[in-house]
């Protein structure tokens, strides 16, 4: 293992509990689930940790997809008629 940097940090006192329970069911240090916690943040997605360049591309592709043709199915019917058909008509 590479060599250990001691770090203090607050954390609530229902992270105290997991970390405890955790580190006891499993039978690995506490520091080793924060550990374990710092890489996984680590590896995740970059929408996952703030990254918002993510929402301009997840935009520019919504964009694009709105201005597509799509066929029409061709359809005799529209959804009110359908529940008129089946529900009668709507009061108001």
């Amino acid at each position: 293992m590479a060599r250990l940097i001691r770090k203090q940090v607050y954390i609530a006192a229902r992270h105290e509990r997991a970390l405890k329970r955790l580190s006891k069911e499993r039978g690995v240090p506490e520091a080793e689930l924060i550990r374990e916690g710092i890489e996984r943040v680590a590896a995740a997605p970059a929408r996952q940790r703030g990254d918002k360049s993510w929402w301009e591309r997840e935009q520019r592709f919504i964009r694009r997809r709105v201005t597509l043709e799509v066929p029409q199915t061709g359809r005799a019917w529209t959804r009110e008629e359908l529940y008129e058909e089946r529900f009668g008509p709507r009061s108001r």
